[in-house]
This record gives structure tokens, sequence and C-alpha cells, in this order.
């Protein structure tokens, strides 16, 4: 490609191993407490373009993980075991293998690593099991947004499909009284963001003080979107006596404050093997003189590698607008942004998970945590706000063993 600056040399990152950008993310967390989500309040920082080169020797030793543990191993329900055969898990991944015989004891923990890397089931299969033990068990789970929440609870109700177990999903942008009509059912599993389980903590719907596990999933980003005075009011109306499972991607003093509120005695578990998986070749494009930026997209776009791109851009109507012109030029693409309804986001994911399109064109809501599988590039069509963004952005390939490639363009 005759866009892509040329930055290195011996096959090395230009940018300094595990560098790190001069301002800190997590600031955010003083922002508003309100449960409707609060706008984006920092500017966009001044990012070092160096940040986003990093070549992958695809000729180099990929060092195997060896777990200590199959899954046949765990001291979980052998219906739960028949479920993890039948979704094709063989060997579990170093967050499943270092935490599941953890969560089984029913001790708090934290655990630290990227995004991509299994955690959903690491906490899934052993809470099942808790369940099934003790069917009067209730759990919670808070995650920051609510394709994160149904992602997750599509997951459970695979794992505990035939077991009689129910979940509730509890996200802003649908009703509420249907949510309330679930809740007044038997059910096991709260599956909510902050601001909706707030809300149906107020209405007496939700009662804190019946559940005695309690999942904070991607608790970085519930503190980067300003949903700590949430998550303080849900947890101190918890039991004192309960386990706490606490999951991050980074490990900032804001997040130890946190650990320090919520956790008693945690045993902490790190699969952390940098800000950015070594699967993903990271570079930059640069604009030639006389091309705009829509025609090096293009072009891009038409390589045959581009089988799967996920680009992302700053602005609702922003991306609807290139969502609009890549169709125009007879591109199969879909767009999701907050200008969209539940539904309507649900399905254009459905059909970029399934294929059906090439191309989805996303703001930063769907930076975090969806699992969308073999995602070839993502392109940073505009920058991310943040360092921390750009991790979770590139994060949506390379996931698992996969190899994938993020670019961004740069004016």
């Amino acid at each position: 490609m005759p866009y892509f600056k040329q930055a290195h040399r011996s096959g090395r990152s230009s940018g300094p191993k595990g560098a790190r950008p001069a301002f800190r993310g997590h600031g955010a967390g003083r922002r508003s407490t309100s449960h409707t989500r609060p706008s984006r309040g920092p500017a966009r920082q001044r990012l070092n373009p160096a940040l986003f080169v990093n070549k992958v020797v695809m000729t180099e030793e990929v060092q195997v993980f060896k777990p200590e543990h199959a899954f046949a191993d765990f001291a979980i329900d052998s219906r739960l075991k028949q479920a993890v055969v039948t979704k094709g898990y063989v060997l579990p991944t170093p967050i499943q293998d270092r935490t599941i015989p953890h969560v089984l004891k029913g001790v708090d923990l934290v655990g630290i690593a990227n995004t991509g890397t299994g955690k959903t089931a690491a906490f899934l299969l052993p809470l099942i099991h808790k369940v099934l033990l003790k069917p009067a068990e209730k759990i919670m789970i808070i995650v920051p947004t609510r394709e994160l929440a149904l992602q997750i609870d599509q997951e459970f109700k695979e794992f505990s499909r035939g077991l009689r177990l129910f979940s509730v999903c509890a996200v802003g942008g649908l009703p509420i009284s249907r949510q309330i009509a679930f809740l007044r059912r038997a059910h096991n599993f709260v599956i909510g963001t902050p601001g909706r389980l707030k809300d149906l903590i107020e209405r007496g719907v939700v009662k804190p003080a019946t559940f005695r596990t309690i999942v904070l999933d991607e608790a970085d980003r519930m503190l980067d979107m300003g949903f700590i005075g949430d998550m303080r009011y849900v947890m101190s109306l918890m039991p004192a006596d309960r386990q706490t499972l606490f999951f991050s991607a980074t490990l900032s003093p804001e997040i130890e404050r946190l650990i320090g509120e919520f956790l008693n005695e945690p045993v902490r578990i790190s699969v952390k093997t940098g800000d950015t998986s070594k699967n993903v070749e990271q570079d930059v494009v640069r604009l030639q003189n006389g091309r705009s930026k829509f025609d090096t997209l293009q072009d891009l776009l038409q390589g045959a590698e581009f089988s799967k791109v996920l680009i992302f851009g700053q602005t609702k109507h922003g991306v609807e607008r290139l969502s609009q012109t890549l169709i125009s030029r007879g591109f199969k693409a879909e767009s999701i942004h907050g200008n969209k309804n539940h539904n309507k986001r649900q399905q254009a994911l459905k059909l970029f998970k399934e294929g059906h399109v090439q191309i989805l064109v996303a703001t930063d809501v769907a930076a975090r945590g969806l699992d969308i599988a073999d995602v070839s590039h993502v392109i940073n069509y505009e920058l991310p706000m943040t360092y921390e963004d750009y991790v979770h952005r590139i994060g949506r390939t390379g996931r698992g063993n996969k190899r994938g490639k993020a670019l961004t363009f740069i004016e």
C-alpha cells in the first residue's frame, strides 16, 4: 500500500515498547454520577503517531500458552462441561485457566487481562456452577455498555441451556416495563448497566441485599464513563459477606482505590501482556498530495484482504454520513451509533457478525467488549480521544489467536 508511513527499521516498532502518553485516562471518573450516560468531558489529547505503529514480524516464533488445566479438570457440573464442548472450547485461555479455580472457591478476585481473552467464560462458568449447587443464589453482573450486557446474557444462555436457570438483562435503551416484568419472575442472574440498575433499585424491583455475588466487568471503562457514583451506590447496598469479582484491562491509581473499597483481600490474577495485542499489526495512513481522505479509504477497502472491516469515527452524524457514502459507492456497509435505536443497532451488528456486510462504521460505543469474530481490519478514520480508546478500538481485531491489522489515518 502506497499510503503507509515507512517508519520501521530492523523490524522493530517505531514506538518504544509499552510507551504511554503523558496524560491520565481516568480523570473522567470524577464527572457526573447521574444514571444517564454523561457526555465525554475531555478534549481529544495530542497523541504521538508513533503509538499507532507496531509491526508484527509474521515469521516470529509465537510462545504457545500451556494451561495447567483442561476444561474437564475443573470442578464444575458435568452438564456445564458438555456445554463447553458444544461451544467448541478445547483448552482454557490464560485468564480462564487461572481464574476459574479461585472463583469456585468463593474468594474475591481481581482479574487484569487484555480485551478478547475470554473473561466472560472465566466468571460465567464457575458462577453458573455456584447457582446449580445453591439454586437460591443470585448473581449481579455490571458492565459499562448495553452491547456488552447483551453479549454476556447471550453467552449465559448458551452455557445454561437446559439447566432451568434464568437471567434478566437490564440495560438502557429498552423498555423498563418489560425488564420489571422479567425481574418479577424467577431469575438467578441480573446483567446490566449501572444507570439502569440504579433506576431499578430505586424503584424497589432489584434488591441488592439479596445478591451475594457481584461481577464488575470492564471496571476501568465504567470509571472512564463517569459511572463511579452509580457503582458505589449499588455496592453500598450489597451484603458485606459477598463474593466480588472485579475485571479491568488497566490498573490505575483510581482502579486500585476502587479495589480497596469494594473487595476483601482479593486474589489478583494478571495475564495482561501489554497495552495492545501482539496479534495486531498497527500502522498509520498518511494522505498523499491531491488525495482526499475518503478516496484513500475507498482504495484501501477495495483490497481483497479487507474482508471484514470495523471503521471508527468520532460523531454520530459523521459515522452515519460515512456509512451512507460507502453504500453509495457500492460497498456493503452498516453503522452503529447513539442516534440508532437498540433494535437497529443490534440488527447492524448481526449483519456484520454474520458476514452479510463487509464494513461496520461505529462510534466508540462499539470499542469495548464486543466479541466479533474474524475482523480483518480496524480503521481509525478519525483519531480516538485518548490512547486508552485507541487500545480498545483496535482490540476488536486480532482476538484469541487470530491475526489482525489496525490502520490510523493521520492528516
